[in-house]
């Protein structure tokens, strides 16, 4: 499954999108302002990111600029500004592709199917002790035995393999489970899904950062 970073403040566009990526299996995170965006660029890894250059406390291409260097996917610019000089800046800058408003989904996951066919960021297989992890089929295996996760669970499995090797600040995946379900969400859910992933899996590698989040150390196949 592909992580996708959604930096957009449009409610109705935020919600097609999610609903659009959900049918073709991709993992939607969202941020609405240039402030949280930075935020969650450097707190996770994604495979792609989608850009628009109106925010609410900031533009597009500033936070491209500020943020190039933690950025190592590609990005394609969401815009309804269609005029040559914007285009010309947003490829310039180095991004995958820029992508007027109003688009065709089809459209749009063209370009992204194409956009990550030219990244070499996605990790195939993962493997955490006596675990392994497909992570394109959402395959999870233990030994040769497969281990049947909920949708949620293995979205913040999923997460917290993307960013192994550092912390996950609990806010972060809170963030995940609400998106998920907006109702009965507080701070001891999160504990409940980690701990039901543990006793699923069996596996220690989990670490607790007290006062922080989580973090997953693992190696590739």
């Amino acid at each position: 499954m592909k992580t996708i970073l959604l930096i957009e403040d449009n409610e109705e566009i935020i919600k097609g999108l999610d609903y659009l990526f959900m049918q073709n299996e991709f993992l939607l995170l969202t941020a609405k302002t240039y402030a949280l965006a930075k935020k969650m660029i450097l707190a996770n890894k994604y495979d792609l990111i989608l850009l628009d250059v109106m925010l609410p406390d900031g533009d597009g291409f500033s936070l491209y600029k500020e943020m190039k260097e933690n950025i190592q996917v590609p990005v394609i610019f969401l815009t309804a500004k269609d005029l040559e000089d914007d285009i010309v800046c947003g490829f310039e800058l180095g991004a995958a592709d820029y992508i007027v408003k109003p688009f065709h989904n089809r459209e749009l996951l063209f370009r992204i199917s194409n956009a990550l066919n030219h990244s070499k960021t996605l990790e195939k297989v993962v493997q955490i002790e006596d675990i392994t992890i497909y992570l394109e089929s959402m395959k999870v295996l233990k030994g040769k035995t497969e281990i049947l996760l909920t949708a949620l669970e293995y979205k913040i499995l999923f997460l917290l393999i993307k960013n192994r090797g550092r912390i996950v600040p609990r806010e972060t995946l809170m963030r995940l489970i609400w998106e998920e379900n907006e109702h009965f969400v507080n701070d001891n859910t999160l504990t409940v899904y980690i701990k039901r992933i543990r006793e699923k899996l069996g596996i220690s590698c989990i670490k607790t950062i007290k006062g922080l989040g989580y973090k997953v150390d693992v190696y590739e196949k």
